[in-house]
């Protein structure tokens, strides 16, 4: 004999309070199309490989530290490509001059550390999709997180600092723009 037993299906949506910030991402020199301020400068792309300006506010309350990471769900890899990875960013920014995570740039806070992308390097790698690929999306995205430091290194691989940030964030922001060639 089958017994059957119907249990209720209980769900819960979290409404937000009015007093919950909005934590915002802009940039200065970044619109709907990379120029070639942004675009990477090897493999066929000859733009300046500069990492944009980036501004953020709203970070909610208890946020330690900051992260910022750029990724590439089009590249044709099956995994995406992520062009930057910046980590242990401290709370009291709210910005980073154009260049600063470019290899060698200037202006990134103090403590931060950038650690490997898919270009094998260090630091910012700005767009540049195989030809004829049609535009690509590059997602650029700042972190809130509860923790002062990551406890990583510039040799973690960008999927498992993406872990890291997953687990400890609080908050994040995002802005999307594309380019082709």
């Amino acid at each position: 004999m089958l017994r059957l037993l119907l249990l209720p299906v209980v769900a819960s949506i979290a409404l937000p309070s009015l007093t919950q910030s909005n934590f915002t991402l802009t940039s200065m020199n970044l619109g709907g199309q990379a120029t070639m301020e942004q675009v990477f400068n090897e493999f066929g792309c000859m733009g300046e490989n500069m990492s944009p300006q980036l501004s953020w506010s709203g970070a909610p309350e208890g946020t330690k530290s900051y992260a910022i990471t750029m990724y590439d769900p089009d590249a044709p890899t099956g995994s995406g490509w992520w062009h930057w990875v910046a980590f242990d960013i401290p709370n009291t920014a709210s910005s980073i001059p154009a260049g600063a995570g470019s290899p060698g740039g200037p202006g990134m806070p103090v403590g931060t550390v950038q650690s490997l992308t898919d270009f094998g390097a260090v630091g910012y790698g700005g767009p540049c999709p195989p030809p004829g690929h049609g535009p690509h999306q590059y997602i650029l995205t700042v972190y809130a997180l509860d923790t002062d430091k990551l406890g990583l290194s510039e040799q973690t691989s960008a999927p498992m600092v993406g872990f890291n940030l997953n687990q400890h964030m609080l908050a994040k922001a995002s802005v999307v723009f594309y380019y082709g060639r």
